[in-house]
């Protein structure tokens, strides 16, 4: 593979080391990798006279004909004898200085190796957008007294006249715009054989070709006004008002400010640095996410469960992974808060991942609410300047906590004393496309054992790997049994363990203020479609939603699926309307009131409007059916228009900040009822809710997936934990057609621990994770048949080894999606007897160009 051709084993980069000093030396080399897709191994520059390079610096090189971003590895004091010295090109410029400490480094080896990807494809990942940039060939016109070397057919009236039509294309184009000015990539688009005319144009002097630099991300830089001089006798009074305002500010503001603040214009700002009173000097503006002014808060006093997870973690020293299992509102958050502390004040930093954007606006809250402008946060909905500038303030060291999403996990804090992922059973915290296809859980694992610090895992519903990993079934946490409404736990003292020496299960097996969990209703639709209920909502749950107004109360809705309906159909003939590109239905989402009425497709995002008659029997009679969050809004609106609702869902929370916005609406109780899709299930501290309903549970259940129920157990119960958090109690209504299932009677009786046995035992069986291993290969083409025929030549190919077993090629569960055709190809072996696995490019090189092919190692998602 191609981390192993290049044998970065022995390396160290950017520790502390010499770096070749001006003068030492006439000739200086540096070997870099370079980002540029197809490009393996190390490539050897010439460092100029003028720049001094360390090993981790992001540079800018010449490669081929463009300017690329590097990543330098190592400093030469030789080339390779097999390299001729004058055809070893230049580096360009330093883009950043290195920031791979050498346990870093020894990380994305790690995730490159264990992911099976290019170790650039890794540090792409590990770097914010911008570091790693590319020139692109561009085309403008010469005018005439232009640099280029002129041309006579600039003096003709009508120059087009002498070019050929392909020439005279791109010509007209260049006109057309006002610079005169286009890249290669789009005249190619715009004009067949463009490269002809381009040529042309070229040989004649009307236009001349140049490389443009990377776009690359730059601080930003803004004016500030210093006071530099006492106040005399030789100012103006307006002038004299201006130095008095800035001195009263502490002698700096920033010059727009001032200029504001005292409505002057700059030309007096330009006489008071002539007279030296002043000086103006552009400094950076981090461009950081900037939360909302917070009062300020205390540690809260714990209970005595909390108390003895808190008194654990501090003990620790060094690596350790604690399974913090704690139901629903015990107070997870608070535990982080107080382990985190102590680490700030010896100078330490902290990293806090999330499965999602939409859980950070509450956690950044209460974190800076308690750590102030100590707190940062980074995730992709960031502009590609914050999380330039964000990237930047951890590489200070200085004591910080960061919260992010799963590419967090590679957050560059050099002195890192604590890792957490909350709610860590999460499926987002996995990335399927595109490579490396990392778990932010494994690779946070393996960075509290380089950087010898604890990492805790945070869940209500923790994931059965964790569960395992954490001992030999740990205790029940709950021993739920029912008696006159009271729930009774088992003594936590039972469940606080230490267990396999570097792994600990801390249990939290109560709420906050000892407030119970809330009960579970099952109601059962097919008896409420005997009975002659037809709503969507069953009966119990209408009788509920009554109550939520009349009481003040506020209430939360999950629909598993966003949109208006599932899919649209003919009554006439049975026509189902389906997206062109992919094999699946299209759905059924209103816009507003009035508006076309729109069909989406959920996977590639292709959109129609809706035909007023069947496309195959041209019926009029064509109905929508399922439910999603737009329908189930619009049965509500109707039933109980007295309710006020927030829609929840990604359709409603693309634009930045629209998931604070909206939570803090219904914080403040400016609606009743939030209806929306998983993202409710994740985390939300909502303590005036009293109801959570689940419209329809089997949409969950009934997945061909051997995590199926895991995943349905985990969303019905942290969707359920939402309710009941304050004061009043709680109330859980769940609607299902399969009231026999066993995650059903598992998420009425809040029993992890019988679940995760009965779901264990399974999985043993099948020899499927945590007692297997699984790599998932996924290929897809636009050609149907060559993606198959590729498919079946690699599964014959590995199933000449006999230490693991091969299921399939089998078509994906939806063969097509954005007119790419899919096969996969599952490798399922035992974890603790390693196999010899597949020489990957070996496997590679049996693929075509047309067809894609991804290793996803330790796949969730295998539909």
């Amino acid at each position: 593979m191609y981390i192993n051709d290049i044998n970065l084993s022995p390396l160290v980069v950017a520790e502390p080391s010499e770096s070749y000093q001006l003068g030492t030396t006439l000739n200086r080399w540096v070997e870099v990798l370079v980002d540029c897709p197809g490009s393996t191994g190390l490539f050897t520059y010439r460092l100029p006279a003028q720049l001094e390079i360390k090993p981790g610096d992001i540079l800018s090189v010449p490669f081929g004909a463009q300017q690329l971003g590097a990543i330098a590895i190592r400093l030469l004091a030789q080339p390779n004898i097999d390299l001729a010295p004058e055809k070893i090109r230049e580096v360009e410029d330093i883009v950043s200085v290195g920031f791979f400490p050498s346990a870093y480094w020894e990380l994305l080896n790690r995730v490159a190796a264990y992911y099976y990807t290019p170790l650039i494809q890794v540090i792409r990942v590990a770097l914010p957008p911008g570091l790693l940039g590319r020139s692109q060939r561009r085309l403008r016109l010469v005018r005439e007294g232009g640099t280029a070397r002129s041309s006579y057919l600039l003096a003709s009236p009508n120059p087009s006249a002498f070019l050929t039509p392909t020439a005279r294309q791109v010509w007209e184009l260049l006109q057309g715009q006002p610079a005169g000015d286009y890249s290669f990539a789009y005249l190619q688009q715009k004009v067949k054989s463009a490269y002809r005319g381009i040529r042309e144009l070229l040989r004649f002097g009307l236009v001349e070709s140049y490389l443009e630099p990377p776009r690359l991300t730059r601080p930003k830089l803004q004016k500030a006004v210093t006071l530099t001089g006492t106040i005399d006798s030789d100012l103006t009074t307006r002038q004299r008002e201006i130095l008095e305002v800035l001195r009263r500010h502490g002698g700096e503001l920033w010059q727009n400010e001032l200029l504001q603040v005292c409505n002057a214009s700059s030309s007096i700002l330009k006489t008071l640095t002539q007279k030296g009173y002043i000086v103006i000097e552009e400094r950076e503006v981090l461009r950081t996410e900037q939360g909302p002014a917070l009062a300020g808060d205390g540690a809260k006093s714990l209970t005595t469960a909390q108390a003895s997870a808190l008194a654990t973690i501090q003990t620790l020293d060094g690596f350790a992974e604690v399974l913090l299992h704690g139901v629903t509102g015990s107070g997870k958050t608070e535990v982080y808060l107080q382990a985190i502390a102590p680490l700030i004040n010896q100078g330490k930093s902290a990293l806090v991942l999330v499965p999602e954007i939409g859980l950070t606006p509450q956690l950044t809250d209460r974190f800076r609410a308690r750590f102030g402008n100590k707190v940062s946060v980074y995730h992709s909905a960031l502009s590609d300047g914050e999380r330039y500038d964000t990237w930047r303030l951890m590489l200070t060291g200085e004591p910080q906590v960061v919260i992010g999403t799963r590419s967090a996990v590679f957050a560059p804090l050099p002195n890192l004393g604590l890792i957490i992922l909350d709610e860590e059973h999460d499926s987002s915290f996995k990335q399927d496309s595109p490579i490396p296809t990392y778990h932010a859980r494994t690779v946070a694992q393996w960075r509290a054992e380089l950087e010898n610090c604890p990492l805790i895992l945070g869940s209500a519903t923790p994931s059965l790997e964790s569960w395992v990993s954490a001992g030999t079934s740990p205790p029940s946490p709950l021993s739920a049994s029912r008696e006159g409404g009271q729930e009774r736990n088992l003594n936590s003292s039972l469940l606080n363990q230490k267990l396999g020496g570097r792994s600990y299960y801390l249990s939290l097996p109560e709420r906050v203020n000892s407030r119970p969990l809330p009960p579970v209703e099952i109601v059962d639709m097919r008896q409420e479609l005997q009975q002659g209920n037809r709503s969507i909502f069953s009966r119990s749950l209408q009788e509920a939603l009554q109550q939520l107004q009349e009481r003040k109360q506020q209430g939360i809705l999950f629909i598993h699926r966003r949109g208006h309906s599932t899919f649209v159909s003919c009554r006439s003939c049975g026509y189902v309307l389906e997206c062109p590109y992919c094999d699946v239905s299209l759905a059924y989402h209103h816009t507003e009131e009035k508006a076309p009425e729109l069909l989406r497709c959920h996977y590639c995002n292709y959109a129609r409007s809706h035909p007023k008659f069947c496309p195959d029997c041209s019926s009029p009679y064509l109905k929508f059916f399922g439910s999603g969050t737009q329908r189930v809004t619009q049965e509500l609106a109707r039933q109980f228009p007295e309710l006020r609702l927030i829609r929840f869902d990604s359709d409603t929370t693309r634009n930045k900040g629209s998931h604070r916005t909206l939570l803090t609406q219904f914080a403040n109780g400016e609606a009743d009822l939030l209806v929306g899709t998983q993202m409710l299930t994740k985390g939300l501290d909502l303590p005036q809710v009293t109801l959570v309903g689940v419209v329809a549970a089997d949409g969950l259940l009934n997945l061909s997936d051997y995590r199926a129920s895991e995943r349905a157990f985990q969303t019905l119960t942290q969707v359920a934990g939402r309710a009941g958090r304050g004061d009043d109690p709680g109330r859980v209504i769940v609607q299902t057609y399969t009231t026999e299932h066993q995650v059903i009677a598992a998420v009425r009786s809040h029993d992890y621990h019988t679940f995760s046995q009965a779901e264990l035992e399974q999985r043993q069986a099948l020899n499927y994770p945590p007692y297997g291993r699984l790599i998932l290969l996924r290929l897809s083409s636009i050609d149907p048949i060559q993606v198959q025929n590729t498919a079946q030549i690699i599964a014959t190919a590995l199933s000449t080894e006999e230490e693991f077993e091969i299921l399939g090629p089998a078509p994906a569960s939806i063969l097509r999606v954005a007119n790419r055709y899919r096969w996969q190809i599952l490798i399922k072996f035992a974890p603790d007897a390693l196999p010899q696995l597949p020489d990957w490019e070996e496997v590679r090189s049996l693929c075509p160009p047309s067809v894609s092919l991804t290793i996803d190692v330790d796949p969730l998602n295998i539909m």
